[in-house]
């Protein structure tokens, strides 16, 4: 569908070989207010307006040493408040900055408000202020918004990096637009009888209106690029143009003649080109390449004069806003995407007529773990997929073809998930690695006492993972515990999986390995420390043939070496000790290294 936008403003590229109206210096820019067209790009270096100064905001110097470099000025006098902004378009490989002054006098511009001068390194077709036209939203080619009052004067200047360049379009954008869309501009800076020059699209009806009162005769001509023609028949206070040219009105009065030149510049309309349904596999982010469809939407026409856009809806394509990212990532399912086709010259030449269907297959998400223990004692396992997609298939590599699945040996297990739509077949797939876990048992445990730093170190036969604890303290992964006082301890040893815990309690005490009841003062006598810290502890010590050498309590000084008064020989020596534990029942201490040696 192809029509003029009354809400946006537009300049448009016109090449042709007569004088222009390009203005490449400030105090002849080209007063712009609706549909005002730039016809025939901007040519020779003119004459440099920054006085030779080195920056002007953003603005360097160009190849030709100086600011200006094929320029071109234009003004525009705000009618309206509201949000405003600009699109310049032009071809891919050329260079154009710009510089924007809020100023009623070219003597007096200031800094520029808006400034962008950028390298085209990236082959982009826009630059301006506001939003980029075809969803970039982190383009540097891009200005913030501008926030216009009524009655304020601006000047725009235009500039190409080199002397390579075809032109450029400008296209008026913003909220202002849709809120005035005949009146955001103050057209009373253009004083042309006949107005600004038109921009418009092949097919458009464009009548020239030269209606002044007292008007005698009218004679038209037409300017092709060969001089002006009188068109033939052409008399009346209006004329319809159907052809882009300069075209002339001479207006006869009894008092004067009035001569006003116009500029018409009819573009080419874009033809879309049918787009094929697009099926592809999604996951979470995944994002379709819409670039990968300019091809087919431009169908043979030169990307150099046509941009494409896609979007949500019909209203967005048709009014060329909220062009969806080019990195798109669909919502999932199927969706309509909308195809629009704009020509660079003049944005109001487009075609919205063209879509496609994008279908997006969800691969499977598998949420499963990739780790799983069975526990010796209970046997089995299930793995896989517990709360499954009826839609989906599945393929265990053990041939079973169920969501989840009962293990009970180590193993890898890969599960396989399909998704197929359209003939799009969208997979997914996940290895389970099962180990067993044994039930944790305690071998021994080694009670390093009699210093001050006791030490407990718990023993395992098997080289499994597991997790200990004394006295209720929180897990760790290592067996040895320091620092622990005397006293009646439990200590704890599990299984990390859930698979079991097993306890013990243990007595720290402590004891010489060594006495010497010689009378040299020293190891006169053996006996345990820590005794206290039991419940009625009692100490029994024996010779290796088990006879019951001495019992003792926590009250007793300690065994001299003599048994019945009389002193016994230098050899080993057992002992067994006992307390009452929490439950009131008398139980033997475990893991003490029971003997002890006797010296003289």
């Amino acid at each position: 569908m192809i029509k003029l936008f009354a809400k946006t403003l537009l300049l448009l590229l016109f090449w042709q070989t007569v004088q222009a109206q390009v203005a490449q210096d400030c105090i002849g820019a080209v007063p712009i207010c609706s549909n005002t067209p730039i016809n025939g790009g901007t040519n020779g270096f003119g004459t440099d307006d920054f006085n030779g100064a080195a920056s002007s905001g953003c603005l360097e110097p160009t190849t030709t040493g100086a600011i200006e470099s094929n320029s071109a000025w234009y003004r525009f006098r705000t009618a309206e408040s509201g949000q405003l902004g600009f699109n310049i378009g032009h071809n891919a490989n050329e260079d154009w900055d710009f510089a924007l002054y809020r100023a009623s006098d070219c003597s007096d511009l200031g800094e520029p408000i808006r400034c962008n001068f950028f390298d085209n390194s990236e082959n982009t077709s826009f630059v301006g202020v506001g939003e980029d036209p075809t969803g970039d939203e982190d383009s540097v080619h891009y200005e913030d918004w501008l926030q216009v009052e009524a009655g304020e004067d601006y000047y725009l200047f235009i500039n190409n990096f080199s002397n390579i360049n075809s032109g450029f379009s400008i296209q008026f954008t913003g909220n202002i637009w849709l809120d005035y869309p005949n009146s955001a501009l103050d057209c009373s800076i253009v004083s042309n009888l006949l107005g600004p020059p038109i921009a418009a699209c092949e097919g458009d009806n464009v009548v020239l209106d030269a209606f002044t009162s007292g008007a005698i005769n009218y004679e038209w001509y037409m300017d092709s690029g060969g001089g002006y023609q009188l068109i033939a028949g052409a008399n009346g206070a209006t004329h319809n143009v159907q052809n882009s040219g300069q075209y002339r009105v001479v207006v006869a009065t009894s008092s004067e003649s009035i001569v006003s030149d116009v500029q018409v510049v009819f573009n080419e309309v874009p033809v879309t080109g049918m787009l094929t349904d697009e099926t592809f596999c999604y996951e979470a982010d995944t994002s379709f390449d819409l670039n990968s469809k300019n091809s087919e939407a431009l169908n043979r026409m030169n990307p150099n004069d046509f941009v494409v856009s896609y979007h949500s809806s019909q209203t967005d394509a048709e009014a060329g806003v909220n062009p969806l990212e080019k990195q798109y990532v669909p919502t999932g399912g199927s969706e309509i995407i909308y195809v629009r086709a704009t020509s660079l010259a003049n944005p109001d030449c487009y075609d919205a007529t063209q879509s496609f269907t994008l279908n997006a297959i969800e691969t499977p998400v598998l949420n499963f773990d990739e780790e799983a223990v069975i526990c010796e004692a209970v046997g089995s396992l299930e793995i896989g997929e517990t709360q499954p997609n009826l839609n989906y298939a599945y393929q265990w590599s053990t041939g079973e073809q169920t969501p989840s699945i009962m293990v009970s040996e180590a193993g890898e297990y890969t599960l396989t998930v399909t998704n197929q739509s359209n003939g799009i077949v969208c997979e997914a797939s996940r290895a389970v690695s099962v180990e067993i876990s044994t039930m944790p048992q305690i071998s021994s445990i080694d009670i390093d006492d009699m210093s001050v730093n006791n030490t407990v170190t718990i023993n395992t036969e098997n080289n499994d993972a597991y997790e200990f604890s004394i006295d209720g303290s929180d897990y760790q992964s290592s067996n040895v515990f320091e620092g622990v006082p005397p006293g009646v301890h439990t200590v704890s040893m599990r299984d990390p999986y859930g698979c079991g815990v097993v306890e013990e309690d243990i007595v720290v005490v402590g004891y010489l390995a060594i006495f010497s009841p010689n009378g040299d003062v020293l190891n006169e006598t053996w006996q345990i420390e820590g005794l206290s810290t039991l419940n009625s502890a009692i100490v029994t010590i024996y010779d290796r043939y088990g006879k019951l050498i001495k019992q003792m309590t926590e009250f007793d000084a300690g065994w001299d070496g003599r048994f019945q008064g009389k002193p016994l020989p230098s050899t080993d020596y057992w002992f067994k000790l006992s307390y009452v534990n929490d439950d009131g029942n008398r139980t033997y201490a475990k893991h003490l290294q029971s003997h002890f040696s006797l010296r003289r």
